[in-house]
C-alpha cells in the first residue's frame, strides 16, 4: 500500500513508492517484533543486519557506487517509516549516516575512494563523541597522542549511540600535540576498544547509547581528519534524523492506538457508544494523532528540502552557499519546537483512547511517550526557539557548533 493509500501524503518525489517498496518488507518484519524487544531489552542486532542486507544502510550513496542515490527528502521520508517499525533502529543509525555524508562529499584524496565501497558492502559506524562527567565544554577529554608513524587514543565516552552495532567507531579526540580537535575512526573490535552497554535512560532503550572506553588504541594518519573537515551541513543534518524519528513515533503511535480501539469490545457505561471504535469522542482522539503525525511528516519534508539545497549549492571548490546553510538551520530549528510538541501532545493522549488496560507493561504503549521524550531532550527545544527568535528580529545567524560540558 502507498503513503498516499495511508493517507500520509504523497512522497517527496515521483520514484519514491519504487524506492520505498524495496525496504517495507523489512521495515515491516522489524515492526512485528518491537514491544517484544522493549521488553525483553533485547538489542536489534538482527534487524539492523536484515537493513544492511536489503542496502539500507547505503541508500544515500550513488548508484553507481552501490547505493540507491536517494536524495535526502527521499532519505529523510524512509527514516519516518523506519521510525515508525521501531525508533529506536532509526537513532542507532544516525552516527552511521551522518558518516556517510562526510564520505560522499569530503574533499580528503583517497578517502571517499576508501569507504563508500566498505559502506556499499553493508559496513556501519557508530558514535562515540559525547562525553559525560566532568568533561569541558571547549575541550575533549578523550586524547590524541603521535606514537611513531600512527596516532594512540586514551578516553572515555558516553552517549555512544549505535555503538555496540557498528563495524567502525566515529571518536572525537583532542590531539595534544597542538589542542586541535580531530575525529578518529577505529575498528569496534581493535584492542584496547570496550564498548559497554550501560545506557539506563527512560527510552530509546536498545539504542546502545551507553559507555566506550579507549585504552591507546591505535590509528593511522588516514583515520585522522580534523572537525574543521567534517561535512559543513552536519547540524541541520543530524537535527533532521531526530526529527524524521519523531515524526515516525507519531505515527506508531497512531496506528498501535487505532488497532488496540478496532479490537476492544469494552466500554463505559457513560461513554458515546456501544462499543469505542463507534465513540466519537475516542475516534477524535485518534484523528488528532494522525494529525500530528501527518504534520510532522510534512515540516520533516520541508526541513529536508532546505538541507538538499545546501548540498546541490557546492561549487566546484567544495564550498557550500552560506546563506543557504543558515537557512536550512534555521528552518530546523522552527521545526524542532513544533514537532516535538505534536508528539509529545499525542503519545500522551493516545491513553485517552483505551482503557487502563493501556498502562499496563505488556502493551508497550508507553514506549512511544518514552522515546520521544528522550529524543526531544537532545539539543533542548528551548534554545532553538531562541536561535530562531534572534535570526527573525536581529538577523543573527545561528551557531555552528553544539558542545556540552563544563564551561
Amino acid at each position: 500500500m502507498s503513503q498516499i493509500d495511508d493517507a500520509w501524503g504523497s512522497g517527496p518525489t515521483a520514484r519514491y513508492e519504487a524506492l520505498a517498496e524495496r525496504f517495507r518488507p523489512t521495515f515491516a518484519r522489524i515492526r512485528v517484533g518491537g514491544v517484544e524487544r522493549e521488553l525483553g531489552r533485547q538489542l536489534p542486532y538482527a534487524e539492523i543486519g536484515w537493513l544492511k542486507e536489503a542496502g539500507f544502510t547505503a541508500l544515500r550513496l550513488p548508484e553507481a557506487e552501490g547505493g540507491a542515490g536517494a536524495s535526502l527528502p527521499e532519505f529523510f521520508n524512509l527514516l519516518i517509516e523506519l521510525s515508525a517499525a521501531d525508533s529506536n533502529i532509526t537513532q542507532a543509525l544516525r552516527a552511521h549516516f551522518g558518516f556517510v555524508e562526510e564520505a560522499m562529499h569530503t574533499d580528503i584524496p583517497g578517502r571517499r575512494q576508501l569507504w563508500l565501497p566498505r559502506i556499499a558492502t553493508g559496513e556501519t559506524i557508530g558514535s562515540a563523541r559525547s562525553e559525560a562527567g566532568e568533561a569541558g565544554q571547549a575541550a575533549f577529554e578523550t586524547r590524541l597522542r603521535r606514537d611513531g608513524e600512527g596516532w594512540l587514543i586514551s578516553g572515555r565516552k558516553f552517549y555512544t549511540t549505535g555503538s555496540l552495532y557498528a563495524d567502525w567507531l566515529h571518536v572525537a579526540t583532542q590531539r595534544i600535540e597542538d589542542g586541535v580537535s580531530a575525529t578518529a575512526l577505529v575498528r569496534r573490535e581493535a584492542p584496547g576498544v570496550s564498548v559497554i552497554d550501560d545506557w539506563s535512560g527512560f527510552g530509546q532503550t536498545l539504542t546502545a547509547s551507553g559507555t566506550a572506553i579507549f585504552e591507546d588504541v591505535r590509528a593511522a594518519d588516514a583515520d585522522i581528519v580534523e572537525d574543521r573537515e567534517i561535512f559543513a551541513y552536519t547540524l541541520p543534518f543530524y537535527q533532521l534524523v531526530h526529527l524524521a524519528t519523531l515524526a515516525g513515533i507519531g505515527r506508531a503511535a497512531a496506528q498501535d492506538v487505532a488497532e488496540a480501539v478496532a479490537r476492544r469490545n469494552r466500554s463505559y457505561s457513560h461513554g458515546a457508544a456501544a462499543l469505542p471504535k463507534q465513540d466519537p469522542q475516542i475516534l477524535q482522539v485518534i484523528g488528532r494523532m494522525r494529525g500530528a503525525a501527518y504534520t510532522a511528516g510534512v515540516l520533516v519534508l520541508k526541513v529536508a528540502e532546505a538541507v538538499e539545497r545546501v548540498v546541490q549549492s557546492r561549487d566546484g571548490a567544495g564550498q557550500y552557499d552560506e546563506r543557504a546553510l543558515a537557512i536550512a538551520e534555521i528552518e530546523s530549528g522552527q521545526a524542532v519546537g513544533v514537532i516535538t510538541s505534536l508528539i509529545l501532545d499525542a503519545t500522551t493522549i493516545l491513553f485517552d483512547a483505551l482503557g487502563a488496560s493501556a498502562v499496563l507493561r505488556g502493551s508497550g504503549l508507553d514506549r512511544h511517550w518514552r522515546n520521544a521524550r528522550t529524543l526531544s531532550s537532545h539539543n533542548p527545544r528551548i534554545y532553538k526557539d531562541r536561535i530562531v527568535g534572534d535570526f527573525a528580529v536581529n538577523g543573527t545567524a545561528p551557531p555552528q557548533s553544539w558542545r556540552v560540558g563544563r564551561v
